[in-house]
């Protein structure tokens, strides 16, 4: 089976992966088996491409990338009941051991024992077809395109943040970052009830595309100004009830407390490779809830339902397409990081 194999660090290569073919030829009996459609570069793939770890997970061996992904069922398992050959599905990427207490309590992301695509040790799905529980795999409206059903995976983390949030109607959110994530956190905290969002970032390219998504975003170049003073400004010196920290930058990070309101709420999504500084301080004095976010729970059936009724538009974010054969090269200009560029898609053969 034809692969995008991680080899090692900055080395990646298409090529034949036996190992899969092995692991994959039996269909548990609530399994279905994927013919690839879509599949999204996320930033965890481009930084395991550049550096060879994440934080713990070290790539110690050839590893398939990819998580963000749609394609077509063509084959169920004979105890799979809510799926049909032919149906069109996006898969969530993380599938935990069912017995844990994690998992028995819903929180079934951080379950230690999870099996993560393209986490270490664990391949991805930057190939044909895949095998996948029926449990995390999920039928696609005829309204939701295999380029928006890829894109569900990133919209996860997004709406899961909005609800760690607890967002009110009429709130007022600054995100820090206008990557992908930072963008689909701003669209799922409009989506949430949100009255205005800014968005923050160096690159004014992509701040032009956070504000050509929705007329309540604003952007905030900080290179030319400060976020926190243009939010008071703004908000009559009250802040803003929800700060989104999505950039993984320490810096960020450090004075992400500056521009919130007393009594708001910080949503820490952005992974930090190394401890960060964290100003209890600033923390205390506006009694302010700190929220953690590690992937998602739950939230895929929501976010397909949002994007079959137009609550939420991902479309402006795919803003290049890269054929199969062209994956390595798609790889090497995801890793320049061009400042116009959100998400960059693969699209396989079918």
């Amino acid at each position: 089976m034809k692969s995008l194999v991680l080899e090692r660090k900055n080395e990646v290569s298409l090529r034949d992966f036996p190992e899969i073919d092995r692991d994959e030829a039996a269909l548990g009996p609530r399994d279905v088996r994927i013919k690839l459609h879509t599949v999204g570069i996320c930033g965890s793939d481009v930084h395991y491409f550049r550096h060879g770890k994440i934080g713990p997970f070290v790539v110690r061996r050839p590893m398939i990338l990819g998580h963000e992904a749609s394609g077509t069922v063509i084959e169920t398992g004979p105890e799979v009941t809510s799926l049909n050959e032919g149906d069109r599905v996006c898969m969530e990427p993380g599938v935990p051991d069912p017995n844990s207490k994690a998992t028995r309590l819903g929180m079934y992301n951080v379950d230690p024992a999870v099996r993560f695509w393209a986490t270490p040790p664990v391949h991805g799905i930057l190939r044909p077809t895949c095998v996948h529980p029926e449990a995390f795999t999920f039928r696609l409206p005829d309204a939701v395109g295999f380029a928006e059903a890829a894109m569900v995976e990133p919209l996860a983390v997004g709406v899961h943040s909005a609800t760690k949030a607890r967002i009110r109607p009429g709130d007022i959110a600054v995100v820090l970052g206008a990557g992908p994530i930072g963008l689909v956190t701003a669209l799922s905290a409009l989506a949430a009830g949100c009255a205005r969002v800014y968005v923050a970032d160096l690159a004014e390219e992509k701040l032009r595309i956070a504000e050509s998504l929705h007329p309540a975003i604003t952007a905030i170049s900080v290179t030319t100004d400060s976020v926190a003073k243009r939010v008071y400004r703004e908000t009559d010196g009250w802040g803003a009830d929800i700060v989104f920290e999505a950039t993984g930058s320490p810096d960020a990070a450090a004075r992400v407390f500056d521009p919130l309101c007393p009594g708001g709420c910080v949503v820490m999504i952005g992974g930090q490779s190394e401890p960060i500084a964290f100003d209890a301080g600033a923390a205390m004095v506006r009694e302010a809830r700190v929220e953690n976010v590690f992937r998602y729970a739950h939230a895929f059936p929501r976010c397909i339902a949002m994007l079959a009724s137009g609550a939420i538009d991902v479309k402006p974010l795919v803003t290049r397409k890269f054929s199969f054969d062209e994956s390595v090269r798609a790889f090497d200009v995801a890793a320049s990081g061009p400042p116009g560029d959100v998400k960059m898609q693969i699209e396989l053969p079918q």
